[in-house]
C-alpha cells in the first residue's frame, strides 16, 4: 500500500510567533516530526504543506518534499486543516500522478510520537477496516464531573447525567484530541468534509504527548527532552 505523510505548517502563529521553526532542543520544531517520519518503515513519502518559503527551505533540507507553496487562503488563522490536507493529496494525484492508499497527517506542533504509535494507527485502517483514526490523550478535566458552563445565568455541568459521578475516575471516559496523528483511507479523506465519520476510531497516547501551543508548552517539551522522559508510558488502541 502507498502511504503518504503530510505535515502542515503555516508561517503565521499568534500564540507563539514562528512556532513551527522555533528551536526545540536545538532543532526547528518541524524538523523533529520530519526526521522521525523518515525512520518509519511503512511511510513512502513525506509531503510538507506550507505558505512560508523559510519553512519550505528547512523542510527540504530535512529530507521532506515541498512540491508546492500553499495558497494564501488556506494559510489564515481561521483556515480549517482538513481542506489543506485534501489540497496536498489532490496536488500529488493530479500533478504527479501519485495515488496514495493511506494518508497520515503528523502535526509538527505535537512531535512526541513513536513509530509504534504511527504504525498502530496505520494498522487500524489497513487491517481493521477503519475509515480513519486520530490520536488522543487522557483529559485533565471531565465534562461529566468537573467542567461547567453558564447557561442563562446558571452554572451547570457541561454534560448532564441523572446523578453526578462521585469522582472523575467514575465518570464516563472522555479524551483530549492531541493532534499528533490523523490517518485516513484515501477515499474517506477526499470524499468527506469532516473528521468524525461512521467508522472513525481513536488511539490513546500518554498524557505527555501534548500539543505545543503556548510558551509554557515549549518549556515543558524542553524539560521532557532534557530529562529523557519522552517515549515513555503506554499507548493503546481503543475499540
Amino acid at each position: 500500500m502507498r502511504i503518504v505523510v503530510t505535515v502542515c505548517a503555516r508561517g503565521g502563529s499568534k500564540g507563539v510567533p514562528g512556532k513551527n521553526i522555533r528551536l526545540l532542543a536545538g532543532k526547528p520544531l518541524i524538523v523533529h516530526t520530519i526526521e522521525a517520519a523518515k525512520t518509519y518503515r511503512l511511510i513512502d513519502r513525506i509531503i510538507v504543506s506550507t505558505d512560508s518559503p523559510q519553512i519550505a527551505e528547512i523542510a527540504r533540507a530535512s529530507g521532506a518534499e515541498v512540491p508546492f507553496i500553499r495558497p494564501k487562503e488556506m494559510a489564515t488563522d481561521d483556515a480549517p486543516k482538513l481542506p489543506v490536507i485534501q489540497h496536498a493529496i489532490r496536488f500529488i494525484e493530479t500533478e504527479q500522478d501519485y495515488h496514495p492508499d493511506i494518508i497520515v497527517d503528523l502535526d509538527p506542533t505535537s512531535p512526541f510520537r513513536t513509530e509504534k504509535d504511527v504504525e498502530a494507527c496505520i494498522r487500524i485502517i489497513r487491517d481493521e477496516g477503519a475509515d480513519n483514526v486520530f490520536s488522543v490523550t487522557p483529559p485533565h478535566r471531565n465534562p461529566y464531573f468537573n467542567m461547567v458552563e453558564v447557561v442563562n445565568g446558571r452554572v451547570r455541568l457541561v454534560k448532564q447525567m441523572a446523578s453526578i459521578p462521585a469522582s472523575r475516575q467514575t465518570a464516563p471516559p472522555v479524551f483530549d484530541v492531541n493532534g499528533s496523528i490523523y490517518a485516513w483511507k484515501r477515499d474517506a479523506l477526499m470524499n468527506n468534509d469532516r473528521i468524525l465519520l461512521k467508522n472513525t476510531r481513536i488511539y490513546e497516547m500518554p498524557e505527555w504527548a501534548r500539543d505545543i501551543d503556548k510558551e509554557i508548552d515549549f518549556q515543558f517539551a524542553e524539560y521532557m527532552i532534557k530529562e529523557g522522559l519522552i517515549n515513555t508510558g503506554k499507548s493503546r488502541h481503543i475499540k
